[in-house]
């Protein structure tokens, strides 16, 4: 697979507003060979729909509800650009970090995508990128588990070196706020990265006080709120993730069952 038919192939909604300049400015006058080596990307595309203008507005709330789910290209784009920013955030790159970022992708997409996406990567995360504006976009045509998703890898990078700095942890919850995440989804996934006495009650977000009937809907309400299910859409290379956050809802909850004493 070439690297213009993954750029071609990849990329849905990600190719307009925002993100969409963020790659065309990433890829540079690559742009033009594109379409000569038979990417779908510029031009009409396989579908017959017209050319992607990579500078184009964000649509409308009535707009995007007509659109198809998040697909996996978008998923991977968005993901990019936020890693790029995260990683950042402490004023440095550390190679840790940088490897976790290319491990991930290699173990969800394949050596020869991940590649691919790390090139972008790395042309993307020499770029100033205004934060809001990609959170903003992602958060229009991004559905919630999706978003959900996102936020447990970045926490990743975060951990990757060992060390998770204040201007990391700073720098995702802005991210979190403008995705349009709760406080309590934040807490609930921050939690997953770090070891406390009340984590358990954290990750399904719910006061140490409450009752052991509270303890039991709110087990039940995360498992459905975490299910891989819910990000199917995304494809099976995004299930390991997803299965990982569910994973911990489970173990928090036995945590919590064991403590109390309640079955």
């Amino acid at each position: 697979m070439s690297f213009a038919k993954w750029i071609g192939g990849a990329i849905g909604w990600s190719f307009g507003g925002p993100i969409g300049a963020i790659i065309g400015l990433a890829i540079g006058s690559f742009v033009d060979n594109i379409a000569d080596a038979g990417s779908p990307l510029i031009g009409e595309r396989q579908t017959g729909r017209k050319r992607r203008d990579p500078y184009r507005r964000v649509p409308n709330y009535e707009e995007q509800r007509r659109r198809p789910k998040t697909q996996s290209g978008d998923f991977e784009v968005s993901l990019l650009i936020l890693a790029s920013i995260v990683i950042k955030a402490d004023g440095k790159q550390d190679q840790r970090e940088l490897d976790f970022v290319r491990q991930q992708f290699s173990n969800m997409y394949g050596k020869e995508r991940a590649n691919h996406a790390f090139e972008l990567f790395k042309r993307v995360t020499k770029q100033n990128i205004s934060t809001r504006q990609v959170c903003l976009q992602i958060k229009q045509m991004m559905d919630h588990p999706s978003r959900l998703q996102l936020m447990h890898f970045l926490f990743g990078i975060a951990k990757a070196d060992g060390h998770v700095t204040e201007a990391e942890i700073k720098q995702i919850y802005t991210i979190s706020g403008y995705l349009g995440i709760s406080n309590k989804d934040y807490e609930s996934i921050k939690a997953m990265f770090y070891n406390s006495t009340d984590n358990a009650y954290k990750i399904l977000e719910i006061d140490k006080s409450v009752s052991d009937d509270e303890v039991k809907k709110a087990y039940r309400r995360m498992a459905k709120k975490y299910h891989p299910d819910r990000v199917g859409h995304l494809g099976k290379e995004h299930q390991e993730g997803a299965e990982e956050k569910f994973r911990q809802v489970q173990e928090a909850y036995e945590h919590i069952q064991k403590e109390r004493g309640f079955k």
